[in-house]
């Protein structure tokens, strides 16, 4: 059992209560014309136990050397597992949500818009920041300890009925939770984020009202390959017939191959500010600070000056996305009030997005995690937080685009610091620093740990500076655990 898993559970163990416990009493047989009704034996008696036995399955996020076939993300697979369960996918309406970046963004503003028009909302998002249940969400609300006991009792069965010939992943496994929790809690639609890809994705079983897809970049190289063309047929591989989607304007080549896939299949597509008005601007006020404000017209639906609740030039193109998926749907015959909607968008906050983690000294914490998430964010700080010098704390993962990542990091980094987080496919440390030498020519530190990074960092700024940590979402989480441990979102 890994760090992030032991914090996980002791963080659960700490903030829950804990699980109640059987008398372990046996009935004394009757003489009756009754039969006695015996329940079904539990797989599991506690939370703990139910939660290292789904820690212990088959997680592709954590394997370094990860091949995307049809053997490894097989949707066959997946199938199977939801039909064991009652194909609960089949029973809620959904939207889908692919993309390189913004993806959980976009879903997250979409729930909450939709969620303040009094509809009840499923949320699906991976990875999660700190623990687990941040992905499986209703009306804002992560799924419980019991919750999640219950339905892994329910799903052992099958699972281990599965696993004699073709055993189900992590992803799998919580992909189906998450709808068996949206069937529990009758939602009246689930917002699903892909993970990896979209063709091959678990999630890609669903028949949603409208398909989003976010800005594509060059992410998970092994896996979806080197070139932006192969990642949007990747991406593209959610499109299903006849079901809407909406885009964002792209690179060139990944709009080609888009708008070609949604024509062999006969996918209606979109493009927020081409075929859909759409605008935004940045501003500063005395109420609000430094933000960017929006407008999106559509036939059906006209907002004029959105404040977008996150930062960053990024954030509105993600904003304007969640709102053209939003009147989609009220042009699907989803009731839908644009001030409810406003309302709702006003609300929103996103863990590890931009996240002021501590004040003194000043520390924020970023999931950028490939090259244009890394130059967004350094935009976005530079227009949004003021500070003197800025120190950046940098880990990240074998499979991304490293050289990428690495070349933005100089742009905005006043002294970078490289350590490694507690994933299996973190880089070394003194590997990446060796790249950033040679690539930016600038000098550099190595920490092993991220609280060897905290103290170097802490001892070389003052208290205009800023501290950002970023580069992997195993890097922030550790982070967020270390400053705000009793935190639940």
């Amino acid at each position: 059992m890994t760090v992030d898993e032991r914090a996980f559970i002791h963080y659960n163990t700490f903030l829950m209560a804990k699980s109640t416990k059987t008398t372990g009493k046996k009935r004394t047989a009757k003489s009756s014309s009754r039969l006695a009704v015996v329940k079904p034996k539990k797989a599991f008696r506690s939370y703990n136990e139910a939660i290292s036995y789904l820690f212990n399955k088959t997680d592709y996020e954590k394997e370094a050397n990860l091949r995307y076939n049809i053997t490894t993300f097989n949707l066959d697979r997946m199938k199977k597992l939801l039909s064991l369960v009652g194909n609960p996918h089949k029973k809620i309406q959904t939207v889908h949500i692919a993309g390189t970046k913004g993806k959980g963004s976009t879903a997250t503003m979409l729930a909450r818009m939709l969620e303040a028009n009094d509809y009840t909302v499923g949320l699906y998002t991976s990875p999660h920041v700190v623990h687990l249940h941040e992905r499986i969400a209703v009306n804002s609300q992560m799924i419980s300890e019991r919750q999640m006991l219950d339905l892994l009792n329910r799903i052992h069965a099958p699972v281990e009925k599965l696993s004699k010939v073709d055993p189900p992943t992590f992803f799998e496994i919580m992909t189906a939770l998450a709808f068996m929790h949206f069937v529990d809690m009758k939602v009246d639609i689930g917002v699903i984020e892909t993970g990896l890809g979209g063709r091959l994705d678990s999630t890609n079983v669903i028949e949603p009202k409208v398909i989003g897809i976010t800005s594509l970049s060059i992410d998970h190289k092994q896996q979806l390959g080197n070139t932006i063309d192969s990642i949007a047929k990747e991406k593209a591989g959610v499109f299903k017939s006849g079901v809407p989607a909406i885009t964002v304007e792209q690179e060139p080549a990944a709009m080609r191959v888009l708008k070609s896939e949604a024509v062999a299949i006969k996918t209606p597509l979109s493009v927020t500010g081409v075929d859909i008005d759409f605008s935004y601007r940045f501003e500063t006020s005395r109420e609000h600070g430094p933000h960017t404000r929006i407008c999106l017209t559509t036939p059906t639906s006209k907002f004029e000056h959105l404040r977008v609740p996150l930062h960053g030039r990024h954030q509105a193109i993600n904003c304007g996305l969640a709102l053209a998926m939003l009147d989609r749907l009220k042009a699907d015959g989803f009731k839908i009030d644009n001030e409810k909607a406003t309302e709702g968008l006003n609300k929103v906050s996103l863990a590890g997005r931009m996240e002021m983690i501590c004040e003194d000294p000043r520390i924020m914490i970023d999931a950028a995690h490939n090259a244009a998430s890394i130059r967004a964010l350094i935009h976005a700080i530079g227009q949004n937080i003021p500070y003197d010098s800025m120190v950046v704390i940098f880990g990240c993962n074998t499979d991304k685009d490293v050289e990428g990542m690495l070349r933005e990091l100089q742009y905005g980094a006043d002294k970078v610091i490289f350590t490694r987080s507690n994933s299996v496919k973190a880089m070394s440390p003194e590997v990446l620093a060796d790249m950033y030498t040679e690539i930016c020519g600038k000098m550099c530190q190595t920490a092993f740990s991220l609280d060897e990074a905290l103290r170097l960092a802490g001892s070389a700024i003052s208290r205009e500076d800023l501290i950002c940590i970023t580069g992997s979402f195993y890097l922030i989480g550790q982070a967020k655990m270390r400053f705000k441990p009793n935190l639940t979102s």
